[in-house]
């Protein structure tokens, strides 16, 4: 996929990927005494529930990384291509705009998960998130 976005001249930057559990219980742990538990639950995940520890999801930047794992990411070219062309690798946009009442998370155009081809192609083309497809 990041072979594919160059060939464009997009140029990605994986930021997190995997994350132990004392990883993911540290960041929480940070998030929930800088936020509050509520808050920093609709944007971090329990440790535990986290996709990171599944290995399966990545945050993503661009190659200059600015706007890594910050709102603004949402207003660059890299988000863009990300949402046109992730599922033809597998990948979704995990928590996407306007289904935070469904995913319980925050609009996160840097979060990727990895689900196979087929269900991004279906979740994509569908306008799905996991949880709707699942339901």
């Amino acid at each position: 996929m990041f072979h594919a976005a160059n060939q464009q001249n997009i140029y990605l930057a994986g930021v997190s990927a995997y994350r132990s559990s004392q990883t993911q219980t540290v960041l929480f742990n940070n998030y929930v005494e800088r936020d509050g538990i509520e808050k920093a639950k609709t944007y971090s995940a329990v440790p535990g529930t986290s996709e990171h520890q599944s290995g399966l999801a990545i945050d993503v930047s661009g190659s200059d990384g600015s706007c890594a794992v910050s709102d603004c990411f949402a207003n660059t070219e890299e988000a863009a291509w990300l949402e046109d062309n992730a599922h033809k690798y597998g990948y979704i946009i995990r928590f996407p705009k306007n289904k935070e009442d469904i995913t319980g998370y925050q609009y996160e155009p840097w979060h990727i998960r990895y689900v196979g081809v087929n269900l991004a192609n279906e979740l994509y083309n569908k306008g799905l998130t996991l949880e709707e497809y699942y339901e």
